[in-house]
């Protein structure tokens, strides 16, 4: 009796330890399988963008053929006729004020980057971050100081440009872009270098340990604005 009381015991904790060990394996088993689905996804998302970014690509360099080519037969039509000539430099003029075409020249380049510090060291560890509030302050001062032409991370600013803070990165023309933030201005780089005077943003930027760079430049290239510029309610008057 006492042997058959044993032999059920040994039987019962067999049993538990049996059933447990299935559990902790099927457990193990979706935890895996689980692991393996998210890196599956994940790894088809990513390529799913790099083929999304192909396309781009090679649509965009069929645009600058078309345009490159467009521009060929233009000045090609203009050719020997005076008034269609006028008419091309101020489609030209036009194109490099409102940011289509790259552009190169003396200036400055200002670069704006998150502190350095340890944020558990300010009360208020925002003021250690570059915001868009900050962004559009320099560009302002800029297009005061006499700024021909801007871009930010080689984002060309054009009279349609947003930039609105997106978390931990700044939105720019659609396009996100994150610190450091690098920003040319082609212009008088004495007067463009006025950013930096005592009481300016820079300065201010500065004193809440933001790093605010300023340098001057007699070769800048800032590319041309990639979108479509359009205009709804701004009509031509009669």
């Amino acid at each position: 009796m006492l042997n058959k009381k044993v032999i059920s015991a040994v039987l019962g904790i067999m049993c538990f330890a049996l059933t447990l060990g299935i559990c902790v394996q099927i457990r193990t088993v979706k935890g895996t399988n689980t692991t393996v689905s998210n890196n599956y996804e994940e790894n088809n998302l990513r390529a799913e963008v790099l083929r999304y970014k192909e396309r781009y690509d090679n649509k965009y360099k069929e645009l600058e053929k078309a345009e490159k080519e467009l521009e060929k037969e233009r000045q090609n039509s203009t050719k020997d006729n005076s008034a269609l000539e006028e008419k091309e430099a101020e489609i030209t003029v036009g194109n490099k004020m409102i940011g289509l075409t790259d552009v190169t020249g003396a200036g400055v380049i200002v670069t704006l980057s998150d502190s350095k510090k340890d944020s558990s060291s300010v009360l208020n560890p925002s003021t250690l971050l570059v915001h868009d509030v900050d962004i559009l302050s320099v560009v302002n001062e800029l297009k005061n100081a006499g700024a021909e032409a801007i871009s930010i991370n080689d984002q060309r600013i054009v009279p349609t440009t947003g930039i609105s803070c997106g978390g931990n990165i700044i939105d720019i023309n659609g396009e996100k872009v994150g610190a450091p933030f690098v920003i040319k201005e082609i212009g008088l780089p004495e007067q463009l270098a006025g950013l930096s005077r005592q009481g300016g943003y820079l300065e201010l930027l500065r004193g809440y340990s933001v790093e605010a760079e300023l340098k001057k430049s007699n070769n800048i290239t800032i590319p041309k604005y990639t979108g479509v510029i359009t205009y709804k309610y701004a009509q031509e008057s009669n």
